[in-house]
């Protein structure tokens, strides 16, 4: 009798573990380090960057998040209900393995490799999600954190969902006949601009709202003199909401450089919530949309038949 229940108890358990958070055979994840991760229990998540949190949410999955980085701001309730391990590229390693996390999924660039290389000697798996800032890299990244959770069919959903919005969104955007040029302004500190040049996340949200970036000459942000700003000639300068650190209108229309330009000229300046606009999670295409039509209010109309199916879809099951 002994052995029947202690058999039937083994087999219970193993029911469970086949059918629950932990995966007997473990699901193996390619991730951005070029390596294969083998994760066997995703039922305790830190989640690094604001984009993987709004994933894990979109697929159901905010239950099992142990703790989330201060860049996850939506939905509102991750940075109020959990823990938060501080600053993505200001990470500690005692911060992420104090909350005794079975997964830890981060976003490429993550930090400072000190840290990384602490949690990635660690037992726990820590999985790189490259940041690709593409249409494509956005779908991949849902797809590997999908897969990850071992959530293949809530991430296709997800996906499906998304791909939907960005084939409405490239409709939008083949309406626009007259491109503006756009200078995405990070910050303006004592008089000297950051702005965003190539493969960067500003400069592929500006293409995908239909404009230009008016910064061609580098990759990444940089600071810029006054001779690069006039030489530019943006339309419109674009930056990000960052409390008291947040770019000014006035400030850039009285810059000197920025006077010569026809963003002084027509007032031309647009701030907009810094995840939404440059996260590249599932709202992305809606934040395209929105930017697109704040450049060219003569798309409204259209716009408003644009109903972004990934903020309603519901692919937790």
């Amino acid at each position: 009798m002994t052995t029947c229940r202690t058999l039937a108890l083994s087999a219970a358990v193993g029911c469970f573990l086949l059918g629950g958070t932990a995966l007997a055979a473990g699901i193996t994840v390619h991730d951005a380090r070029n390596r294969d991760v083998t994760i066997s229990d995703p039922a305790r998540i830190v989640s690094i960057g604001g984009a993987i949190t709004e994933i894990l949410y979109a697929l159901g999955f905010e239950d099992r998040l142990a703790g989330v980085d201060s860049t996850s701001f939506y939905p509102p309730a991750a940075l109020r209900d959990k823990p938060n391990v501080g600053y993505m590229r200001q990470l500690s390693a005692e911060g992420v393995l104090g909350l005794n996390p079975s997964l830890v999924l981060a976003v490429q660039g993550s930090g400072p490799k000190e840290t990384m290389d602490v949690l990635e000697a660690a037992k726990v798996p820590l999985v790189l999600v490259p940041e690709t800032f593409s249409e494509a890299g956005l779908i991949d990244k849902i797809k590997l954190v999908g897969h990850a959770m071992g959530a293949d069919k809530r991430a296709e959903c997800l996906t499906a969902a998304v791909a939907g919005d960005l084939a409405q969104l490239r409709e939008l955007r083949a309406k626009v006949t007259k491109p503006v040029r756009v200078m995405f302004v990070m910050s303006l500190l004592n008089g000297r601009a950051m702005a965003a040049g190539q493969k960067t996340a500003a400069n592929e949200i500006i293409a995908m709202a239909g404009a230009v970036n008016a910064i061609d000459g580098y990759e990444g942000y940089k600071i810029i003199n006054d001779e690069a700003i006039v030489a530019a000639k943006p339309d419109v300068v674009l930056s990000i909401q960052r409390g008291k650190d947040s770019v000014a209108a006035e400030a850039v229309y009285v810059h000197p450089a920025f006077a010569l330009t026809p963003v002084a000229a027509n007032k031309t300046f647009i701030s907009m919530e810094g995840l939404y606009l440059l996260g590249f999670g599932p709202r992305t295409a809606a934040a395209a949309r929105d930017l697109s039509v704040k450049l060219y209010p003569a798309l409204a109309p259209q716009a408003e038949k644009f109903k972004p199916a990934a903020l309603t879809a519901d692919c937790r099951q």
